[in-house]
């Protein structure tokens, strides 16, 4: 199995959205389109890994500038493989290659988002060498 990384294109939305859903997060199409279009102007694209040209993982990454930090920090905001092809090694190439293109940009930390729920994606980010550091808390604002 060959597996390719590479920036997402507007042409990905319909599996990007297929695979957003799967992680458990509805949205649609369109949407998908909007804020890649968005990415695309303002922050490195999300990364996408394909086998046999079918896209089968996404991992969103973006680096911002904070007052506390000597460096921007890098954060992987989504990550998720398709069902039928984890533990073959996809999601860590992603994470390996969010990492190369986050130093790139100066960051010298990288903070992943993941679901409390996500028991498995927690030990997959450890077994990375990533340790859990603090909390992060959520409010809706409309």
């Amino acid at each position: 199995m060959t597996v390719a990384i590479r920036d997402a294109q507007l042409a990905d939305a319909p599996r990007l959205t297929e695979l957003i859903i799967e992680l458990g997060h509805p949205i649609e199409e369109a949407q998908v389109r909007a804020n890649l279009e968005l990415l695309s102007e303002r922050s490195p694209l999300p990364l996408v890994a394909t086998t046999n040209g079918e896209v089968v993982a996404m991992c969103g990454l973006s680096a911002m500038v904070t007052v506390h930090r000597d460096a921007p920090v890098g954060r992987v905001s989504v990550m998720i493989v398709a069902e039928a092809h984890r533990g073959r090694g996809i999601g860590a190439l992603l994470i390996a290659e969010a990492e190369k293109r986050l130093a790139a940009l100066g960051c010298k930390i990288l903070e992943v988002t993941s679901n409390v729920r996500r028991e498995r994606a927690h030990q997959f980010y450890e077994k990375l060498g990533y340790e859990r550091t603090s909390y992060r808390f959520m409010k809706r604002l409309a």
